[in-house]
């Protein structure tokens, strides 16, 4: 691996651009060497008012943008006319005519990634693992309730092993009153129940493979639901860190991850994640131990390492444009589903395996019609 930090520059300073810039400023292998704008501001970095500027003054490697969904495409292009690649917040548009307009522009150029960082959390990167081994046979179907729209999409093709193939939707709204103690600025003090939105969807990828979405609006942060995550195969199932299977003839076993924590008790190592082992084996070694970051942290900083061994020609693309703008089309179909009750199909665009081009809304199967689909909470104006 090359030596040499990444050169990286930063558009917004944002919630999701704090996670970039604290793994900058804690790893030697990334650096970065500005940050765009709107408003003067300290941040212990160059700062600029434009991308323009900034890419001018500090020639970077890439382009991170941490911006809402509606000013990633006007970024992203802009970047790429610079000849310098990009790293685009989820989603990388904000419906499927933004999308192929950004396609249109940038599509063929190879420079852009989309920070999708679910697949390399500890737990989810231990089941993958998991799965990949072949422990419970060939994955058939993917059950996530636990995160929204593009996010759960990303979680169910990696845990199946799909490409962007062509699917169905089918999806149903529904509600129901519930407490939401807990939101990103903390306790919220707020004891009564309030209607509270519940989407459930089915997603037909075809060959026998499914997946089941089932979100509440709030969920990610409202304690009062579980996050689940289900994995069933050809001879076993993992349910959250539970794994059942077959081992042998007339013998069925039960298995648990086990993640190693320090910092308990007299482990005066500090309160870290170290492993997550399967049956005694190591399926994930955290590698930032020491850094005491919590699992988006850690998810984060693998995904820029993983993006610079990219642009050094060390590795694979970490989630190139394609992988964003089709899992933010299905999320799109499930909304749209959810609100016509009608099945959506997901066909015909470049980034579907097999797509031939541009369709119309109909042909595409998304319904313009009914409420706009819900904006993630973690997306944040530009200051």
């Amino acid at each position: 691996m090359s030596g040499r930090p990444l050169r990286f520059v930063v558009v917004g300073p944002g919630f999701r651009a704090g996670a970039f810039l604290r793994a900058a400023a804690a790893l030697p292998q990334l650096s970065c060497v500005g940050v765009v704008v709107r408003r003067p501001r300290d941040l212990g970095l160059p700062t600029f008012g434009s991308l323009a500027e900034c890419l001018q003054q500090t020639r970077p490697e890439l382009v991170l943008t941490a911006v809402p969904w509606s000013v990633t495409p006007q970024l992203v292009p802009e970047a790429v006319r610079h000849g310098v690649p990009v790293l685009a917040e989820t989603p990388p548009a904000p419906d499927v005519e933004a999308m192929r307009a950004l396609w249109d522009e940038v599509g063929g150029s190879g420079l852009v990634q989309v920070a999708e960082q679910y697949l390399l959390l500890p737990s989810h990167a231990a089941r993958l693992a998991v799965v990949r081994s072949g422990a419970i046979g060939t994955p058939t179907q993917v059950q996530i309730s636990s995160t929204q729209y593009y996010h759960a999409v990303s979680l169910v093709r990696g845990l199946l092993g799909a490409g962007r193939v062509p699917l169905t939707v089918r999806a149903d709204r529904f509600e129901a009153p519930l407490v939401h103690p807990l939101g990103r600025q903390g306790w919220t003090g707020d004891p009564e129940p309030r209607p509270t939105a519940n989407v459930v969807a089915t997603l037909d990828l075809g060959d026998g493979r499914s997946g089941v979405y089932d979100f509440v609006d709030g969920q990610t942060r409202n304690p009062l639901r579980h996050r689940r995550t289900l994995v069933r195969g050809t001879s076993g199932e993992l349910a959250e860190d539970e794994v059942v299977r077959v081992t042998a003839t007339d013998t069925v076993t039960t298995s648990r991850l086990e993640r190693r924590q320090t910092g308990h008790d007299l482990d005066l190592h500090g309160y870290d994640t170290d492993t997550i082992t399967f049956d005694g084996e190591v399926v994930y070694r955290n590698p930032f131990f020491g850094h005491r970051w919590d699992d988006d942290e850690i998810a984060t900083a693998a995904l820029l390492l993983r993006t610079r061994d990219w642009l050094r020609g060390e590795g694979p693309e970490p989630y190139p444009l394609a992988d964003g703008c089709y899992d933010h089309h299905v999320g799109l179909a499930i909304d749209a589903a959810a609100s016509s009750g009608e099945r959506v199909r997901v066909e015909g665009e470049p980034w579907v395996d097999g797509g031939t081009g541009l369709l119309d809304s109909a042909e595409a199967g998304v319904v313009e019609s009914g409420p706009a689909p819900l904006v993630p909470d973690e997306m944040e104006e530009l200051p």
